[in-house]
């Protein structure tokens, strides 16, 4: 298939951080672009304003005139549902349909590709990569899983696509999308068991990962987190190396946190790479800086321009984004949404604020997440002082019998836990006394980021 053949793109669910970075390479490439999504966004409002067309409502009559078979590629979204109206129309009169997965395995087998891959950690270590890259000034194209603070969009680009450009992918596990991809440089950040709905049990998660690892193309390198380093798989002529926090061949070591900065040292199987000030918070990224930088050097960056880089990272937006910094209170918004990244997120509040009262309010994201985590959930979130769980986002699920946010609720341990809807969220906030708040999620409870910073703001300030 040659993308040349069409003169227009047509999404079905345009609002996904994945779809939507897909949509504005294409803008960038000179075709016409237009789709429909449930619903308005922040991210689909700027992607109108970029000039694509966008619809929200499942009605076969607004797909645009010029959307035709012959001339017209359909990009489909594993969220969308079988029943759909649009989609069965498309099917019906015989358009090329093909899933984002595909769309990015034929965008990259053309180019170096570099693919980070991991149950939690992989957005956040591609964006690092892509930023690097980009500071280098080398010819890159990023696909990312997040809106990078430093850029503001999910797709990050320099220099003119050629057969020099390196292509820097998030590799997402979910529909075992990344199984599409073939790259020359890789990373696995963690391999947590999830999407327990798309697999069934962690072991056929795990032998997902290591069919993905496999496809690394011969002579490339596969970086593999040390917790995972037993569940390591690879192809022919490919090196491995290990990285961790602690341990590893790639490792950190005097790893300091001060007033939301963390400095590490990089040490190497060849030596030190020196001091690195890390321009983002958490035990966490500081993981992920040491696979960033590793990746970078491979593609052939300099220890200095990395260093550099990594201090001038300002991270993704909901990933440890501070909302509000005040002399009283502070205030964080992450999306993590699993207990492992729950943990690690917490832990690294922790320790930036030692001895103040910590309160989380969390949205658990998808019934058979909730159902299959719920004892690790209820673990990781009574690190936190005071903790507000809200309802269930369900997503693109139906409800469970027997499964609410009460199964997590009621095993936390947390010194006061309160119970909320949406409805009654911020009256729940404005009776507690807040100094660290953190809204933790997948879901919709970024919804509430401007008014808990508005309250905050009253309150503290006026």
């Amino acid at each position: 298939m040659r993308f040349n053949d069409y003169h227009s793109i047509y999404f079905l669910g345009i609002g996904g951080i994945g779809m939507s970075a897909l949509a504005r390479w294409f803008k960038h490439k000179g075709l016409r672009v237009a789709g429909y999504d449930r619903t308005p966004t922040p991210l689909t409002h700027e992607l109108m304003e970029e000039g694509m067309e966008i619809h929200f409502e499942d009605k076969v009559e607004f797909i645009p005139g010029y959307i035709t078979k012959e001339k017209t590629l359909i990009v489909l979204t594993p969220a969308i549902p079988a029943n759909h109206l649009e989609l069965n129309y498309l099917r019906d009169q015989g358009f090329t349909i093909l899933k984002r997965s595909e769309v990015l395995g034929l965008i990259t087998r053309d180019y170096r590709t570099v693919a980070v891959a991991g149950t939690h950690g992989k957005t956040t270590t591609t964006s690092m990569i892509a930023h690097i890259l980009k500071s280098a000034g080398v010819n890159m194209v990023g696909f990312l899983g997040g809106i990078t603070a430093n850029y503001d969009s999910n797709l990050v680009m320099h220099g003119e696509v050629s057969k020099d450009t390196i292509v820097v992918v998030e590799a997402d596990e979910f529909d075992r999308s990344f199984l599409r991809l073939f790259p020359d440089v890789a990373a696995v950040t963690s391999a947590d068991a999830d999407h327990l709905d798309i697999y069934g049990d962690h072991a056929s998660m795990v032998t997902s990962y290591q069919d993905f690892m496999k496809q690394v193309r011969p002579g490339g390198k596969l970086f593999v987190n040390e917790k995972i380093n037993a569940l390591a798989a690879h192809g022919d002529q490919v090196s491995v190396q290990t990285y961790g926090l602690q341990s590893g061949s790639i490792h950190a070591a005097n790893v300091l946190a001060d007033h939301g900065f963390f400095q590490f040292e990089t040490v190497t199987p060849s030596g030190s790479l020196g001091t690195t000030t890390l321009g983002i918070p958490g035990f966490h990224n500081v993981e992920n800086a040491l696979a960033a930088a590793a990746i970078a050097r491979e593609v052939g960056i300099d220890t200095k321009t990395i260093q550099e880089a990594l201090k001038t990272f300002r991270g993704v937006k909901r990933r440890f984004e501070f909302i509000y910094k005040g002399a009283k209170a502070v205030y964080i918004d992450d999306y993590a949404h699993h207990p492992a990244e729950i943990e690690a997120f917490l832990t690294s509040l922790r320790a930036m604020y030692k001895g103040r009262k910590l309160t989380v309010v969390f949205q658990p994201h998808l019934y058979t997440r909730t159902r299959d985590f719920a004892a690790g959930f209820a673990k990781s979130l009574s690190i936190a002082d005071e903790l507000v769980m809200m309802d269930i986002y369900p997503a693109r699920e139906l409800p469970i019998e027997g499964v609410t946010s009460d199964i997590i609720f009621r095993d936390v341990t947390s010194p006061v836990k309160i119970r909320t809807s949406k409805k009654d969220l911020l009256h729940k906030l404005e009776a507690l006394d807040l100094d660290v708040v953190a809204t933790v999620g997948a879901g919709d409870i970024d919804t509430f980021v401007k008014p808990i910073k508005e309250m905050l703001t009253r309150r503290y300030e006026a």
